[in-house]
């Protein structure tokens, strides 16, 4: 299995085809699996994509004190800098970004201080603020403890994080993990996302309202809002399909320049 060095731990990754970069982020609850149904369409499309676990998802190491570490202000810079390490031992410079829910939330990061190093960035069920802290909106969310969810959720995180599904159930369902341990909003710095933006989200996610989805894309310079109807909160799952035509659509109207960058395009609704 293949694995790089970033700040003395091991990460683990995965690379499928030839071509322009897809770096696929997963979301605060997953690993690479996530994306089984989404990246071999951008393969068959002619996309390399590119995926990793993050520090303490999946087969990545934690390394010590990697509770602390989640619950610090250090997880969203360190994140960042996670995936500009990752992209220059790959050889990658510029790229697109697609991110799940949290995963949404490093892509917006790195592209404000990346700028020129992301061509497009696509945000999937990603939160764009709290009007609660964040322990509080998730003990109202995820008031399972692991002995007592669902069976089929339960082998999912055992599939995901091996004998460490537990331990990491009780540690994302505490904090928010890139959303942070107390209010979160990231309206402040998404005026400074200068690349082509697209905004996938649910019309019924159990976890954030579609209400955040208009927010998100009201504050792109250059956004795009795609919904996707009777659909929960991971649409790369219950929607692989609409996901991966919805992203395809995007990359290439932007990359071909056929996209009108002076006027704002309209909301889509996917049905």
């Amino acid at each position: 299995m293949p694995f790089e060095t970033v700040n003395h731990l091991q990460v683990y990754y995965e690379v499928y085809g030839e071509g322009e970069v897809i770096i696929l982020m997963h979301h605060g609850f997953g690993c690479t699996k996530i994306w089984k149904n989404i990246y071999p369409s951008f393969v068959a499309e002619g996309y390399r994509v590119v995926m990793f676990d993050r520090r303490g998802f999946g087969r990545s190491e934690r390394g010590e004190g990697f509770l602390e570490f989640y619950e610090s202000d250090r997880y969203r810079p360190e994140s960042v800098e996670e995936l500009r390490i990752m992209k220059e031992k790959l050889g990658i410079e510029e790229c697109h970004l697609v991110g799940q829910c949290e995963g949404g939330v490093v892509g917006v990061d790195y592209s404000v201080k990346y700028p020129r190093e992301v061509k497009t960035l696509t945000a999937a069920s990603t939160q764009c603020y709290s009007e609660v802290p964040m322990p509080e909106l998730n003990g109202a969310r995820f008031v399972n403890k692991f002995a007592d969810l669902e069976p089929g959720l339960k082998a999912k995180l055992f599939d995901w994080h091996g004998a460490a599904a537990e331990s990491n159930y009780n540690q994302f369902v505490k904090f928010g993990g890139a959303y942070g341990s107390n209010y979160f909003d990231l309206r402040p710095i998404l005026s400074s996302v200068g690349c082509p933006t697209l905004v996938l989200y649910p019309d019924r996610s159990s976890i954030f309202d579609v209400e955040q989805s208009t927010a998100f894309y009201r504050h792109l310079p250059r956004g795009e809002l795609a919904v996707f109807p009777k659909c929960g909160h991971n649409t790369y799952e219950q929607r692989p399909e609409d996901y991966t035509r919805a992203v395809l659509d995007f990359l290439k109207r932007t990359t071909k320049g056929e996209r009108d960058q002076t006027a704002r395009p309209a909301m889509t609704c996917l049905a």
